[in-house]
């Protein structure tokens, strides 16, 4: 994304900032047959940590080839931990001028992969080439080795992955952990030197048919990754450039091309229809708030589905102030509104049956004499009251207006994505979502999540938390006990669940995100420092897997 800047008059004559978007996602192809027809600037194969050393993982070298570097892996230091990209100088059959040696972690201790070749102990018998070999290597270690090989290759035009694929699966693993590797945000340095540009170009190389359904898995890959770094990008933000306004911007510029409907609530609809939960949390800033609403509805949908994301584009807690100490993180409080935006494209690209709806709770959660003051009641979008007990408990807020007016148009299922709590990081940590609500639409969540390679873990919703949630002037508080924070969030939320047309609560989930959509630690795997994009892809695996139900 770039942003142009332009003068917007009102009270202050502030700078306000157009978003403008650019498409840099890496280039995915599949190749197969002698390396020299393909060259590259480098070629990457696998090495795994078996139970007696390092093991080479079956490649496309030759055996002759793959023997003696075998023989060197121990020699070399290689270890085939996860994360390590060795680089050594090419082999003529390479067709690059750099071999990388990428590892993918532990192998089972009993029993080596058939398609690997141990160090110093290579059979007579084995075939060069990934061919179609039984492996157990799992889909999600062969997205993150190639999605750590291809974030540390940055730098370098086009790199060759020869990971083994042995199944349409492998490849969509490889080409989805390159996609999400091949990223950067650079928007703000005024000089790119000593910086390195991601990958342009990733050759996987297969040798399984070149077929419309090895075309079909390398597109899915690429819009994932697409779907997966716009994300990332604006998440990454820093809070001068993204607020309510240009937030909603952004969300009418990435809908661009694709058939979606994007509509926005500024602060005078918002009043006018009775949004206190998103009003009440942005009346202390000057940057008004906003809901977006966006639109996918194909013909003859299989399924029909709400995400509601929180959108707090700087959190400082309001009246009840956080500490300053880590303060600058809460630039990535609007992750759940970026994934539910994302995820909504993304199936718009994909062209799946299933009609989604996406709605942005935005707002910028910041204290002045117009704020939102503990012990304030607000009436929230459909009637009922909230009283503020603690205006850092804001998220919950801006949710609850959003889950209402999801709850209007009767969806199967509404699901909110949200970084909620910190409650969350304490439970789980920072790479493990939580999910909470009906088992129906958590067990799926769960099943898409696995599917996608994402952690996610079902957490319970004790009743014993509703009591702590009364109030003495209002029907609800917005805290309640101090234990088991998390939970009673989503309990919270779970109030403004409306029913379905069979009067029943329409079936819901809350994913915490409060961990996983921000990376604070060095970059692992296929993730860089900062934004992740987390959950986007568990969501487009759950509304695959609805349309798979269907079928």
């Amino acid at each position: 994304m770039q942003y142009l800047p332009t003068i917007t008059e009102n009270h202050h004559r502030e700078l306000r900032t157009v978003l403008v978007v650019k498409n840099s996602e890496v280039k995915l192809s599949a190749v197969a047959g002698v390396l020299m027809k393909s060259p590259s600037d480098a070629l990457v194969i696998g090495v795994g940590q078996g139970p007696d050393g390092p093991v080479l993982l079956n490649n496309p070298l030759t055996a002759k080839a793959a023997e003696a570097l075998a023989e060197s892996l121990s020699v070399l230091g290689i270890t085939g931990a996860a994360d390590q990209a060795h680089r050594l100088p090419g082999l003529p059959e390479a067709g690059a001028s750099v071999l990388v040696l990428a590892g993918v972690g532990k192998l089972p201790a009993a029993k080596v992969p058939a398609n690997a070749l141990p160090a110093a102990k290579v059979p007579a018998n084995t075939v060069p080439g990934n061919a179609p070999t039984k492996h157990t290597l799992s889909e999600e270690v062969l997205r993150r080795a190639a999605g750590s090989a291809v974030r540390q290759l940055a730098g370098l035009t086009t790199v060759t992955l020869a990971l083994p694929t042995a199944t349409l699966a492998d490849v969509a693993a490889v080409a989805e952990g390159a996609a999400l590797g091949a990223y950067s945000f650079t928007e703000y340095r005024s000089s790119n030197n000593g910086l390195k540009d991601p990958v342009k170009n990733v050759a996987i190389h297969t040798n399984l048919p070149a077929d419309k359904a090895l075309q079909k898995v390398l597109d899915r890959a690429a819009l994932i990754g697409t779907a997966v770094n716009a994300t990332r990008t604006l998440v990454n933000q820093p809070p001068s450039h993204l607020y309510p306004e240009s937030f909603a911007d952004a969300a009418k510029e990435l809908s661009k091309g694709l058939p979606v409907k994007v509509t926005v609530w500024d602060e005078k609809r918002l009043e006018k229809e009775g949004f206190g939960g998103i009003l009440g949390v942005g009346k202390g800033s000057t940057r008004q708030p906003r809901l977006v609403k966006v639109e996918y509805s194909p013909a003859k949908a299989k399924a029909k589905i709400a995400l509601v994301g929180k959108g707090i584009t700087f959190d400082t807690g309001g009246i009840s102030i956080k500490p300053a100490l880590g303060m600058g993180d809460m630039k990535s409080d609007m992750a759940g509104a970026a994934v539910v935006l994302n995820t909504v494209l993304a199936l718009a690209g994909l062209g799946l049956p299933v009609k989604a709806t996406a709605w942005l709770c935005i707002a910028e959660n910041m204290p002045s004499g117009a704020a939102q003051r503990p012990a304030d009641v607000l009436t929230m979008f459909g009637g009922k009251t909230v009283e503020v007990l603690n205006t850092d408990a804001e998220g919950r807020l801006v949710m609850a207006d959003g889950i209402v007016a999801a709850s209007q148009e009767f969806p199967d299922a509404i699901i909110d994505v949200a970084t909620l709590t910190g409650a969350q990081l304490i439970a789980l940590g920072d790479r493990t979502a939580g999910v909470m609500g009906a088992d129906s639409v958590t067990g799926a969540l769960k099943a898409a999540a696995d599917r996608a390679g994402e952690l996610v873990w079902p957490m319970p919703l004790p009743e014993e938390l509703r009591p702590s949630l009364d109030s003495q002037v209002a029907d609800i508080a917005n805290i309640g006990e101090r234990h088991g924070g998390m939970m009673t969030a989503a309990v919270f939320l779970r109030e403004f669940v409306g029913k379905g047309k069979d009067g029943e609560q329409i079936p819901w989930a809350h994913i915490d995100i409060a961990g996983p959509s921000f990376n604070n630690g060095s970059p692992y795997g296929y993730n860089h420092k900062q934004g992740t994009g987390c959950t986007v892809r568990t969501l487009v695996a759950y509304a695959e897997d609805l349309v798979a139900a269907s079928a």
